[in-house]
This record gives C-alpha cells, sequence and structure tokens, in this order.
C-alpha cells in the first residue's frame, strides 16, 4: 500500500514514522525539512511537495495544525486530485466541524474517501504506537484503513458515519482537558494561599481521587512549572475551545465554563505564555492570585 503523510510536525512525525517501521511505502511532505531527513532516514520516501507526496497514493494521512493548514495544504494545494482512484484521506487533524462538512462534501465530488480520525495521546504515545483514535466516516473505508490505525493506535473509538461527528468527539474531549487544567490551577492557588506547596497538593490528587493519565501528565508539569518544549501548546489549547464553542452553539448546547475557559486562556496569551505548554494555562489563578 502507498501512502502519503503530509505533516510532520510534533505528533505526525512518530506517526509517520511508525508507519514506515511496519513496511508500508511512505511519502511524505513537510515545511520544515529538518522532519523531513529524519524519516528519509528510516526509508520513507519524500514529497518535494504536498501533491507529489500524495501522486498516485492509495491512502492519505493528514496531520497539520488546523482548519486553515489544512485547507491551504490540501485544498489550495489541489492534492486530492493526484491520489489514487478510490483512495482514502484520513484526516487525523483537530478541526472544526463546520470544516469537517466541507472536507466531506469536497471529497465527496472528487471521488476520494474522507475519514475523520482525531487523537488522543501526546508525543510519547505516539511514538509506541498507542494513540486512541477517534474515527468516523464510511464503514467501508474505515475498515480499509483500520490496519493503519493499529499500528497508530491502541485501539479505534468509532463514532458513526459522519466525519464532523469524530471531531466533535475531539474537542468535547479537549475542552475538558483544558477545564481539567484550570481547575487545577485554581485549586494550586487556593493550597497555596493556605501554606501548602503546591507539589504536595498535586501529588494527593493524582494518587487518589484524580489519578489519571491528563491529571498526573498536566498536574505534574504544573507541579514542576515545566511549561517548555510544549508537548501541546497553549495556543492550540485556545483553538480547540473555540471550536468546541462553535461546535455548541451550532446544537444550540450552551457551555459557559467553556466561555470562562476561553477567556482564561486569551488572559494566559496575553501575558505571553502562548508558545508553552498547555499546562501554562495554571499560571493564570496564580498569577491573579499575587503567587507569581
Amino acid at each position: 500500500m502507498q501512502i502519503g503523510f503530509l505533516g510532520l510536525g510534533t505528533m505526525g512525525k512518530p506517526m509517520a514514522a511508525n508507519l514506515v517501521k511496519a513496511g508500508y511505502r511512505v511519502r511524505v511532505w513537510n515545511r520544515s525539512q529538518e522532519p523531513v531527513a529524519a524519516l528519509a532516514a528510516l526509508g520513507a520516501e519524500i514529497g518535494t511537495d504536498p501533491r507529489q507526496a500524495a501522486e498516485g497514493a492509495e491512502v492519505l494521512i493528514s496531520m497539520l495544525a488546523d482548519d486553515a493548514a489544512t485547507r491551504a495544504v490540501v485544498i489550495d494545494g489541489q492534492v486530492l486530485d493526484a491520489l489514487k482512484p478510490g483512495a482514502i484521506h484520513i484526516n487525523m487533524a483537530t478541526v472544526s466541524v463546520a470544516f469537517a462538512n466541507v472536507m466531506e462534501l469536497l471529497h465527496r465530488e472528487k471521488g476520494v474517501g474522507y475519514v475523520a480520525a482525531p487523537v488522543l495521546g501526546r508525543v510519547n504515545v505516539a511514538e509506541a504506537g498507542q494513540l486512541n483514535i477517534l474515527a468516523a466516516g464510511d464503514t467501508e473505508a474505515l475498515g480499509r484503513v483500520q490496519p493503519l490505525f493499529d499500528i497508530l493506535g491502541q485501539k479505534t473509538w468509532c463514532f458513526g458515519s459522519q466525519p464532523e461527528q469524530a471531531n466533535a468527539i475531539k474537542l468535547a474531549v479537549n475542552f475538558m482537558i483544558g477545564s481539567a487544567i484550570g481547575t487545577m490551577g485554581e485549586a494550586v492557588a487556593l493550597a497555596q494561599g493556605y501554606g501548602v506547596p503546591k507539589g504536595n497538593f498535586i501529588d494527593l490528587i493524582t494518587s487518589t481521587i484524580f489519578a489519571a493519565p491528563v491529571y498526573k501528565g498536566y498536574g505534574g508539569a504544573i507541579a514542576e512549572e515545566r511549561f517548555e518544549p510544549a508537548g501541546f501548546r497553549l495556543t492550540l489549547g485556545l483553538k480547540d475551545v473555540r471550536l468546541a464553542l462553535e461546535a455548541g452553539e451550532k446544537v444550540n448546547v450552551p457551555m459557559p465554563i467553556g466561555s470562562v475557559l476561553r477567556d482564561n486562556h486569551l488572559d494566559s496569551v496575553a501575558h505571553g505564555e502562548g508558545h508553552l505548554d498547555w499546562a501554562a494555562l495554571s499560571r493564570v489563578s496564580t498569577r491573579r492570585a499575587a503567587q507569581q
């Protein structure tokens, strides 16, 4: 099977590497050349541009930053025209539900299958091939690409036949992650207000009632103030919270906590923290409490 892979960022690079290691023919493209060279060293083919990377591919995987990047690379770059007839495009990025619908319609017009498959997991999880994959799309197309999902993830969660469904689920999950980080920030500030070191508080909650990956991972970063290098930039968290609010409005779902969460992200970005890891959102609460 010939695979085209567009986007070798923090997550895309290890994902593409796992497909190469599994023996697939993978032709890759990325704006910056450093990850391209790393994949070539593993045996990947190099695409000179997005269209050339996709040429003749039976499956195209894109892992790009957002709606705008995906539109610029895939749509404006006329990538779909380069695919093999009957090919499938798997969009593994976190995009808006509105854009998912645009993409589904465009692919149908081009005779290309479209599957939305955003993922849960940070870079170490991607490297281990242990992502949770949130998928939606045509049943036959999902069946054809499942062997690839088996390499990239530990489990594929199928949420329906409409690609927007997978994107809605991913936005709902990321909204919950952002809420957890924001809540930990406020709780840490409360503990510190009474002279309890935040590390002690985080150790308590992540060893007892919140012994879950999100709390352990982001909680540890908050306790240690480990915000660089960013595993997931705070600006991307802001993007996802905005998209979750947009998705909620589309189906008349009020999200008042989401509105507060968005404003906290804006506070953090206004203080020059957008490039830091999402865990840096915790600084908003400690800053307001005059603890930093």
